[in-house]
């Protein structure tokens, strides 16, 4: 039976078994999976390709049977950065692992990765089929979920990233505490990384959502602005930074010693940004990523830091050492948006998540 009928007639035996709005729901999810592999053969095909029309009935079959294993192995190699690293993750050995990347490769009639010393990179239509295939999997996976769930409780897989250096780096414990109260049939994922684009992330597939900083436009991503972050100076006493209510001016601290993000950082450029503008010296001694040794640095008198103010409450709140937490003037403040994809739509688990994630963020502004 061709994959598409496979799929149609799934969704008639649901309908019959499970009479209710979850089944439905599965589903629905089992067809999108099905016109899913249809668009993407259709999106990744070469026009010299033969048509299917125009090929025997066997060889139809075969290139609608999309293999997921093959797609979890290009996956898994492109993530790994290798084919051997990929094998070790997989428990495969590595020349049926090439095996497989050679047979998607014959399939879509293209090359997908580039291989060097360093490792695999992906190509053009590497990249295309490394998002589509995220994209599948995760409607597959889904679609298992809602037909084990069906009638009960919400379940499946959700993957969130948070960006550090945030007031969204604070919700974590509380996201994964509700959502286990309210959904534990729902497997949250959280990302808290300073090394990935999480804007790229959501278009490739592989996050749902983010809580990051700016307001875009970033082409296939959609920003819903949620919170607007004011700056904070914390500071050792040591460094006769008075402790007041009035927000301390930037002139103040020209040629104080600095522990930020680096360069590339939203807070980094933020505080870059008010300093320059100001015409101060913004003296950075060290650039820290680590938000439990910026705080032990900060306690100890290393140097003071500007953060947003959920970061240097939690600065405070962690130090043994009397400490100083101040507005800065004139204010530095960035917006805090939720990112979600523009060409996917989420699953009912991830707007569950996102319902919670948005109620979380808003008690931020209490």
């Amino acid at each position: 039976m061709p994959k598409t009928d496979y799929f149609w007639s799934n969704k008639q035996v649901l309908w019959r078994q499970a009479g209710n709005q979850r089944a439905g729901f599965c589903c629905e999810r089992l067809c999108l999976f099905a016109r899913a592999c249809m668009v993407f053969r259709h999106r990744c095909a070469l026009p010299n390709r033969c048509a299917s029309a125009n090929m025997p009935r066997k060889d139809r079959t075969v290139l609608n049977a999309m293999d997921i294993r093959r797609f979890k192995s290009f996956i898994a190699i492109v993530d790994s950065g290798s084919i051997t690293r990929a094998a070790d993750i997989l428990h495969l050995a590595q020349p049926a692992l090439s095996q497989q990347l050679a047979a998607l490769e014959e399939h879509f009639g293209q090359k997908l990765l580039i291989r060097s010393q360093q490792g695999v990179s992906m190509t053009d239509a590497g990249h295309a089929v490394y998002r589509h295939a995220q994209i599948i999997l995760r409607q597959m996976e889904q679609a298992q979920a809602d037909a084990a769930a069906a009638g009960n409780s919400l379940a499946g897989r959700v993957s969130v990233g948070l960006v550090p250096f945030s007031s969204a780096a604070t919700l974590s414990v509380d996201l994964l505490a509700e959502t286990r109260k309210r959904h534990p049939g729902i497997l949250l994922h959280l990302t808290e990384s300073v090394g990935q684009t999480y804007s790229q992330m959501i278009m490739n597939g592989r996050l749902e959502m983010a809580l990051i900083h700016g307001t875009g436009p970033i082409k296939g991503v959609r920003f819903e602005p949620i919170l607007r972050e004011e700056f904070y100076l914390v500071a050792h006493r040591n460094f006769a930074i008075d402790s007041d209510q009035k927000p301390v001016p930037v002139s103040a601290l020209d040629g104080m010693p600095m522990l930020l993000p680096p360069a590339y950082n939203f807070v980094r450029r933020a505080v870059d940004a008010a300093f320059t503008r100001s015409r101060i010296n913004l003296k950075v001694v060290a650039e820290v990523e680590i938000v439990r040794t910026l705080a032990r640095a900060v306690g100890t008198g290393l140097g003071a830091t500007i953060m947003p103010k959920a970061i240097a409450n939690r600065i405070v709140s962690e130090s043994s050492e009397p400490l100083v937490c101040r507005l800065v003037s004139p204010r530095i403040e960035e917006t805090l948006s939720l990112c979600t994809s523009d060409q996917n739509s989420l699953s009912e688990p991830a707007f569950a998540v996102k319902d919670i994630l948005v109620e979380l963020t808003e008690q931020l502004k209490l």
